[in-house]
C-alpha cells in the first residue's frame, strides 16, 4: 500500500476505535525557511506533514526555490535527519497540469509541448522518491474569455497523466504511489454537483479503459468555500462532498486554508488534508521585517556598520519580478504597482516574497541582518522559523494531528 493511503487507513480505524477525526496538514514549501519550520513544528507537534510543492516552486528546472525534484527529497531528508524527525512525512507535487506552471502561461505552450512538460515533470518526481501527485489539467489557456474547460476533457486528460506516471513507476520498478484529482478552485470546475459527478464517473470509466481499475485517488480537490482571498471553510459543502467521495474510497482535500477562521471544523467535516502556503510566506516576511527594526534600533546607536536594508530590498525584488500581476483583481488589471492601494501592495509583497527568497540580493540582505544581529546574541533564523513554526502549530491542534505519530509507528 502507498504511503498516503496508508496514514489514511490508519487514521480511519483509529477514528472507529476513538471517535477523533483527524486531517492532515499539507505545506507548501516555498522556502527553506518554511521546509525547516514544518519539521521543527511536526516534530514538536509528534505529528505526521505533507510536504505540497508546485512544479513553479520545484521542477527540473529549479523552480523558484532553485531545488530540482531529486534536491528536493535530499533536503528533506536532510532536514528530517538533522533534528532527529524520526515521523512520517509526504512528498508531493500540487498542481500538476499543463499551464499551471507559469512560464508555460506566459510563453504559451501548445497542448502537446505543455502535456509532455508535465509527464516529465511527474517522471523525475517519481524517481526522487515523491509519494503523491496532484494531476489537475483544469486549465487550458487557449480557450475563449469566459469559456470553462469541458470536464469530459479535463477527465480524459487526467486519465492520460495517471497512465503515464503508472506507466514509468512500473517500468522503474518503483512501489505504488497516490494520486489526487480536482480542480484548482480560482479556476472553478468542481464546484457544480453535476459536473463533480461527471468527473468522477469519466475518471472511473478511463481509468477502467487503461486498466487502471486498481488506481484510485485518495484526494479529491474540492471547493469548500476558500481561496486565497477569502478565509471560512463551508462545513455543509464540506460535508457534502465527502459524503459522495468516501464511499469511493477518497478524501475531500481543501486548498487555499491559508489564514481560515474555523480550522477545527475541517476534521469534523471529514477533511482528509489541507493545504497552506502563502500564509507562512507571510510570516517569514513579517518576521524579517521584525527583526530589522531591531537592527535599526542598534544602527541609531551607532552600532552597525552596514545596514541590511531587507524590508526595501524584498519589495524592489517583489516588484520587479512582475509574479505580483498574477494575483491582480478584475478591476486592477493593467494597473501599475504604484496605482495599488496600500494595503494591497502591501499583501503582494508579503505573499509576492515566495517567488524572490532565492535572488542573490534577497540572499545578501538575509545574511546580512542575520550577521548584524549575530554580534548582539539575536539567534535572527531561530526568530524567523518560530514565528513560522507558531503560526503552524494551530493547524496541528485545529486538525487533531498532536501526537499522532504514536499511532503510526
Amino acid at each position: 500500500m502507498a504511503k498516503t493511503e496508508n496514514i489514511l487507513q490508519k487514521i480511519t480505524e483509529l477514528e472507529s476505535q476513538t471517535g477523533t477525526k483527524r486531517t492532515l496538514l499539507a505545506v507548501c514549501p516555498n522556502s527553506v525557511s518554511v521546509i525547516k519550520a514544518a519539521f521543527r513544528s511536526a516534530k514538536r507537534n509528534n505529528a505526521p506533514i505533507k510536504f505540497a510543492a508546485t512544479l513553479n516552486q520545484i521542477d527540473g528546472d529549479g523552480g523558484y526555490t532553485g531545488l530540482t525534484q531529486l534536491e528536493f527529497t535530499k533536503m528533506l531528508r536532510n532536514e528530517a535527519k538533522s533534528i532527529n524527525y524520526n515521523g512520517k512525512y509526504i512528498v508531493a507535487i500540487d498542481h500538476g497540469g499543463p499551464w499551471l506552471k507559469d512560464i508555460q502561461n506566459i510563453e504559451k505552450w501548445d497542448t502537446e509541448k505543455a502535456m509532455a512538460a508535465i509527464k516529465k515533470s511527474f517522471e523525475d518526481a517519481i524517481f526522487a522518491g515523491y509519494d503523491l501527485i496532484h494531476v489537475d489539467p483544469t486549465v487550458d489557456i487557449f480557450l475563449n474569455s469566459g469559456q470553462s474547460i469541458d470536464i469530459r476533457l479535463v477527465a480524459a486528460r487526467t486519465v492520460e497523466l495517471i497512465a503515464h506516471a503508472e506507466k514509468f513507476r512500473k517500468e522503474q520498478n518503483i512501489p505504488p504511489i497516490s494520486y489526487e484529482v480536482g480542480t484548482e478552485e480560482v479556476h472553478g470546475g468542481l464546484a457544480d454537483e453535476f459536473v463533480f459527478d461527471t468527473f468522477i464517473a469519466e475518471l472511473k470509466q478511463g481509468l477502467e479503459k487503461m486498466e487502471l481499475a486498481d488506481v484510485w485517488p485518495c484526494f479529491i480537490v474540492g471547493k469548500v468555500g476558500t481561496d486565497l482571498h477569502t478565509t471560512t471553510f463551508d462545513k455543509e459543502v464540506a460535508k457534502k462532498l465527502t459524503d459522495k467521495v468516501r464511499p469511493l474510497g477518497s478524501f475531500i482535500k481543501g486548498h487555499y486554508t491559508d489564514g481560515v477562521t474555523n480550522p477545527e471544523d475541517y476534521p469534523l467535516c471529514g477533511m482528509g488534508a489541507a493545504n497552506i502556503g502563502p500564509e507562512f510566506t507571510i510570516s517569514e516576511y513579517d518576521a524579517l521585517v521584525e527583526l530589522e527594526k531591531t537592527e535599526l534600533e542598534y544602527n541609531q546607536k551607532g552600532e552597525i556598520a552596514q545596514l541590511s536594508n531587507i524590508k526595501s530590498t524584498l519589495w524592489s525584488l517583489v516588484i520587479a519580478s512582475n509574479r505580483w500581476r498574477k494575483w491582480l483583481f478584475g478591476d486592477e488589471q493593467g494597473k501599475e504597482f504604484e496605482d495599488l492601494s496600500g494595503g494591497r501592495k502591501n499583501w503582494l509583497v508579503q505573499t509576492g516574497c515566495r517567488y524572490i527568497w532565492q535572488h542573490p540580493e534577497a540572499l545578501v540582505a538575509r545574511y546580512r541582518l542575520y550577521e548584524n544581529l549575530k554580534r548582539f546574541g539575536i539567534d535572527a533564523e531561530s526568530v524567523v522559523l518560530g514565528r513560522i513554526e507558531h503560526d503552524m502549530d494551530k493547524y496541528f491542534y485545529a486538525f487533531n494531528l498532536v501526537n499522532l505519530n504514536d499511532d503510526l509507528v
